[in-house]
């Protein structure tokens, strides 16, 4: 989808990489904005069609079958499983909590997935990663502020999604090398479109069409993750993986000033530290692992 030029593998691989987060990020910011005024889960539901839809065109595009070859297998339906936990989760935190409180606890997926490595495959990891994780997972707890005093409960809803975003990409490693993204693509927005189901369902709100502001928003939403995705995957297959995937912390930044502008949010000094203790070990984690697997959201 992207044409190579002289450029250094390295730099062209960062511009991608900051590329995708500032995408994810307007994508966020506009479904947030249609919740305003549409049911969070009807929400998902276009939102997860449409990305659904754009991703099958993807994959007929490059002549490509819509399924893996080998059919569902047991690896990519518990994939799916947390797919559908980390999307469901994380579209209800962004209709309900702050997208700044959101887009911060979102970005400890890596250390989750790096503490999961270890059980799950059996890597070592030594003293120093333990105590980044540590301290990153003490900026997602300053970040919620567990003391009551200032909790929103929503923001729960972004922990339960980080977590299902940690699982899907911790499954994703285990995924055969014969699936491709568009395929991969296909099947997260169908976990989508089925948390969306799941939403309207528990909730029981009648289905309307949405006005046209909200609709459009929507739409232009699964066309902006899409971009972001494609970027993502050029970023990773571009540079050194240890050198681009540190650059996925540029999400909080921009997603932080989106939500100052768009939605009026004002990040306390909590708040901030709380983003910095996350940001500062992420980046320290993938600086000691050499290598960190590509979340796809």
């Amino acid at each position: 989808m992207f044409a190579s030029t002289s450029i250094d593998p390295n730099r062209r691989g960062a511009v991608f990489m900051i590329g995708a987060m500032a995408a994810f990020a307007v994508e966020d910011t506009l479904f947030k904005a249609a919740t305003h005024h549409v049911p969070v889960g009807l929400a998902l539901l276009i939102f997860g069609g449409c990305g659904a839809l754009i991703f099958a065109c993807v994959a007929v595009y490059r002549r490509e079958s819509l399924l893996p070859t080998g059919g569902l297998t047991r690896g990519l339906l518990i994939r799916g499983l947390f797919e559908f936990i980390g999307r469901l989760f994380f579209g209800l935190a962004l209709a309900f909590a702050d997208l700044s409180t959101t887009s911060a606890i979102l970005q400890a997926t890596p250390l989750v997935v790096v503490a999961g490595a270890v059980v799950v495959f059996g890597e070592r990891v030594g003293w120093r990663r333990w105590l980044a994780i540590a301290i990153g997972l003490l900026g997602v707890m300053l970040v919620l502020r567990p003391d009551g005093a200032s909790l929103n409960p929503t923001a729960l809803f972004a922990v339960l999604g980080m977590l299902g975003f940690a699982g899907r990409d911790l499954t994703t490693r285990a995924t055969p090398q014969s699936v491709t993204n568009a395929q991969l693509g296909v099947l997260g927005y169908v976990a989508l479109t089925l948390a969306g189901g799941t939403v309207h369902l528990a909730i029981g709100t009648p289905l309307a069409v949405p006005a046209t502001g909200p609709a459009l928003q929507l739409i232009a939403a699964a066309v902006v993750g899409v971009v972001a995705y494609s970027s993502l995957t050029a970023a990773m297959r571009t540079g050194d993986v240890s050198v681009v995937t540190p650059f996925r912390y540029t999400r909080l930044v921009f997603a932080l000033a989106l939500a100052m502008v768009v939605f009026g949010e004002r990040p306390d000094a909590m708040m901030l530290l709380g983003s910095a203790l996350i940001v500062g070990s992420g980046v320290f984690t993938l600086a000691r692992s050499g290598k960190q697997p590509a979340a796809l959201n």
